[in-house]
C-alpha cells in the first residue's frame, strides 16, 4: 500500500469516526430490566411502561446530566423481600414522570403491621440518591415507606403525589386495622432539598426528616397520616434549616410534629421556620413536640437541644379535632433553649396541652 493511500485510509477513519456518536449522546429506551445496563450509559433514558419481575429492583445510575422519560406506567411484582424496587442515582439530573405511575402493590404486603412485622415489605419504595430534578410522578400502593431522599446535591421533587388511600381500609390480614402502616410519604436524611407542589395520602409521616440542612418543604398538600415530622432524632444527628410553608394538612393525627428520642445524645434541632400552614380535624395534637420519643408525652430525655422552632411571617392556622390537644411541648430540664416566636401561630378547638420545662415561647397562648 502506498503512503498516499494509507493516509488517505487513516483520514476516512477519522472521518467516519467523528459521525459516530459517543455513547452518551445516544438515547437508550428501557421496556424490561434487561434493558437498563445500555440504557443508562446514554444522555436520555426513555422508561416504557412494563412489570418490574417479583423480587427484583429496577436501578438506574445514570451518566452526569441525563434526562429520564417515563412513557408509561411501570408496576413492580409482589413478593416478601427487603428491597428497594426502584433506585435512580447520578449528578444534574433530570426525571419527568409525565404523570405515569409506579405501582408497588401495596395489598399484597399490607397486614396493619408496616415494617414493624409481618411479612417482609420491600422499602423504600423508591430510593432517590440524584441531584437535579424530579418531578411529575404517581406513586401509587407503597408497600411501607414510599420515599428515602440522600441526593449528593442540590434537588427539587415537585409535582410528585403519593396514593396510598386504599391502606386506609382493614383487610384480610390486617386484623381490623387499617391495612396500610408506616407508609412514611418521604424519609429525608440529606442538605439542598426542595419538595414541592405534591400531595401524599398515607397512614404514617407526610414527611419525616432526620437528618440535614437548607431543607424547604412547601406547597404540599397531606392526608390521612401523622403530619409533618422532624424526627425521630437519635444519636449524633444535627437537623437546621428548615423551612416548612404554605401547606395543607388535613385528617392527620398532627399537622407539626417534631420528636427526639429519650436516649439520644449529641444532636441537635434548630432554626426550624414555619409560616402560612394550614391545618383542619387534627385527631391528636396540633403541634406537638416531644422529647420523650418513643413514648408520647413520657420521661423526656435532654440529648437533642431544640432551638429557634418560630412560626413567623405568613400566618399558621390550624384547627384540631374535639378532644385533641392544642399544642404540647415536653422538654426535658435544658432540652429546648432560648426563645422561639411564635406569633403567627393560631390554633383553635380541641383543648389546651401541657407544656413542660420551657418558658421560651413568645407572642402565643393557648
Amino acid at each position: 500500500m502506498s503512503i498516499l493511500v494509507l493516509i488517505l485510509s487513516v483520514l476516512l477513519g477519522y472521518a467516519l469516526a467523528a459521525n459516530v456518536p459517543r455513547s452518551s449522546d445516544c438515547v437508550g429506551t428501557i421496556a424490561s430490566l434487561d434493558d437498563v445496563a445500555a440504557a443508562q450509559e446514554c444522555s436520555t433514558v426513555n422508561i416504557e411502561g412494563f412489570t418490574v419481575p417479583a423480587g427484583e429492583g429496577f436501578t438506574l445510575s445514570l451518566i452526569d446530566g441525563a434526562t429520564v422519560n417515563l412513557q408509561g406506567d411501570v408496576l413492580f411484582g409482589n413478593m416478601s423481600w427487603t428491597g428497594p424496587l426502584f433506585t435512580i442515582s447520578g449528578n444534574d439530573i433530570t426525571f419527568n414522570g409525565n404523570g405515569h405511575r409506579f405501582d408497588g402493590g401495596g395489598p399484597f404486603y399490607w397486614d396493619g403491621l408496616g415494617s414493624n412485622g409481618g411479612i417482609t415489605k420491600p422499602r423504600p419504595m423508591l430510593k432517590i440518591k440524584m441531584s437535579g430534578r424530579f418531578s411529575d410522578l404517581y406513586v401509587v400502593n407503597s408497600p411501607a415507606q414510599t420515599f428515602s431522599v440522600s441526593n449528593p446535591g442540590p434537588l427539587v421533587i415537585s409535582s410528585v403525589t403519593v396514593d396510598d388511600s386504599q391502606g386506609d381500609y382493614p383487610n384480610a390480614q390486617s386484623n381490623g386495622l387499617a391495612a396500610g402502616h408506616n407508609t412514611d410519604g418521604f424519609d429525608v436524611s440529606t442538605t439542598d432539598l426542595t419538595i414541592e407542589n405534591r400531595s401524599v395520602h398515607n397512614q404514617d409521616d407526610c414527611i419525616a426528616i432526620n437528618e440535614g440542612s437548607n431543607i424547604v418543604f412547601t406547597n404540599n398538600v397531606c392526608t390521612g397520616g401523622h403530619g409533618i415530622s422532624i424526627g425521630s432524632i437519635t444519636s449524633n444527628r444535627t437537623v437546621s434549616g428548615v423551612v416548612i410553608s404554605n401547606n395543607h394538612i388535613a385528617n392527620e393525627q398532627q399537622a407539626i410534629r417534631i420528636k427526639t428520642d429519650a436516649v439520644a445524645t449529641n444532636s441537635s434541632v434548630s432554626n426550624i421556620t414555619y409560616s402560612g400552614n394550614t391545618a383542619t380535624n387534627l385527631t391528636k395534637f396540633g403541634i406537638l413536640i416531644d422529647q420523650s420519643y418513643p413514648s408520647t408525652l413520657g420521661v423526656p430525655g435532654a440529648g437533642v437541644k431544640i432551638s429557634n422552632i418560630n412560626f413567623i411571617e405568613a400566618e399558621s392556622i390550624i384547627s384540631v379535632a374535639s378532644g385533641a390537644d392544642r399544642v404540647a411541648v415536653n422538654c426535658a430540664v435544658g432540652g429546648c433553649l432560648g426563645t422561639w416566636d411564635w406569633s403567627s401561630l393560631t390554633v383553635s378547638g380541641g383543648k389546651a396541652g401541657p407544656i413542660n420545662n420551657f418558658t421560651g415561647i413568645e407572642g402565643f397562648s393557648q
